[in-house]
């Protein structure tokens, strides 16, 4: 009985934990894409290796590649290889779309929806 008396107050933390955590909000595969194509803009004519995208887009290696080979598929990305690494970077009709998705990003945030 102590200690459910020293610890009494732990349940309303935990709830609180709890229900900052389930508010928590998670990318759609749309903002995910965004992200990366983000990174590879910044990344200009040289291109950007999978690590760098990995680490500034927050998703693994391994996602980070499906997605590039999603993007490139579409034509909004392009790869290529120097001498040791795998290059990607953004097709002019991938700014286009970049361009064009941060304007719906700016339309849904102001009318506070979730995308």
């Amino acid at each position: 009985m102590r200690s459910a008396v020293m610890f009494h107050d732990v349940p309303d933390k935990a709830h609180y934990i709890i229900k900052s955590m389930s508010k928590q909000q998670y990318r759609s595969e749309m903002g995910i894409m965004g992200d990366i194509l983000d990174v590879t803009m910044d990344g200009g004519q040289q291109g950007v290796i999978v690590s760098a995208i990995s680490r500034r887009a927050n998703l693994s290696h391994y996602s980070v590649l499906d997605k590039c080979e999603k993007l490139i598929t579409a034509g909004l990305m392009e790869s290529r290889r120097n001498e040791r690494n795998r290059l990607f970077k953004i097709t002019e009709k991938g700014l286009g779309f970049i361009k064009e998705f941060q304007r719906f990003q700016t339309i849904v945030d102001s009318m506070n929806l979730r995308y």
